[in-house]
């Protein structure tokens, strides 16, 4: 039996291309959720990226969000483009994200069956991620699960929050974040180690296209991929303790307060020795309730507290 093939990427490009291409080799473009892009660009895309470099594509909103899955004039017009997009691209992967109000009923259930049974694969894996928790209790679940066994159709979840109701030779994840507020997030080593764990109990998987999609996106993306690659996690700031925190607050613009700095940067995460890392917040969240004026003052009650832990 083959080893596993762990794909790493982002939704989207955080960073610079040429950045990007360097440290890894798999993208989900989601521009093309928003519009119809130019098929010269998709091409420019095409021959910029590394031979071995691989894309999958967002599906338009018409057939998702617009439609919901509909079979009708403007869902096949739609999904024509889509797999034209991918054509250009290369991609193998089309994933399909509908909204949380697209509700698990069985006239739902009903309208998704007929549009995956009419979509033409055109040598594409489709993939749909739902939203919302209705469609993880069980009833539905096992619904879900008939029919995407039915046409063949990869569910796409985040691991560390729930399981796949069907996975083909593929799981295709997506990673939002855990936090209070979506995307807002920065994954623990712990939490890494976790998804290495979950991703390595799947059953009938050849390939994991594993996708990040909160804010520390390519930075948790790169992590992860060194972890599995060396078994080692590299540092998150390449410093510890009040060095690494002036490397996360050394952008901030003075004066500004407690509870601003809370806000903008308490979902980091803070790397006080190698191995040990906790909330920013946890940090943050004992500052004075003061403004302050300048860095220095602001590191010097952020010192205070770390000396303490």
């Amino acid at each position: 039996m083959s080893p596993l093939k762990v794909k790493i990427g982002c939704c989207g490009f955080p960073v610079s291309k040429k950045k990007y291409y360097e440290a890894l080799s798999l993208v989900e473009i989601n521009a093309t959720f928003y519009k119809y892009l130019d098929q010269s660009l998709l091409e420019k895309w095409r021959k910029e990226a590394p031979e071995n470099f691989e894309f999958t594509v967002k599906a338009h909103q018409d057939i998702s969000h617009t439609f919901k899955l509909s079979w009708r004039k403007e869902t096949r017009e739609a999904l024509k483009r889509m797999v034209e997009t991918c054509e250009t691209l290369e991609a193998q992967v089309l994933l399909i994200q509908t909204p949380g109000s697209l509700r698990p009923s069985k006239e739902t259930l009903k309208e998704a069956q007929r549009f995956f049974e009419k979509a033409g694969r055109e040598n594409l894996t489709l993939v749909w991620e739902t939203r919302g928790p209705e469609w993880l209790k069980q009833e539905n679940f096992e619904a879900l699960r008939r029919l995407l066994s039915k046409v063949n159709v990869v569910h796409c979840v985040d691991p560390l929050l729930a399981e796949p109701a069907y996975t083909s030779n593929i799981a295709y994840f997506r990673l939002h974040g855990m936090g209070e507020k979506l995307y807002y997030y920065e994954y623990s080593n712990v939490e890494l180690e976790k998804l290495k764990e979950k991703i390595g109990k799947i059953e009938g998987v050849e390939t994991v296209y594993m996708l990040f999609n909160n804010l520390a996106m390519f930075t948790d993306a790169v992590r992860f991929k060194t972890y599995l690659e060396t078994g080692r996690f590299p540092p998150l700031q390449d410093a510890y303790g009040v060095e690494a925190a002036w490397k996360i607050l050394k952008n901030v613009k003075f004066p500004v307060t407690k509870a601003n700095l809370v806000k903008r940067l308490g979902w980091r995460l803070l790397e006080i020795k190698p191995g040990r890392q906790i909330p920013l917040k946890s940090v943050l969240n004992q500052l004075p309730s003061k403004t302050y004026q300048n860095s220095e003052a602001l590191l010097e009650d952020v010192e205070k507290i770390l000396d303490e832990l």
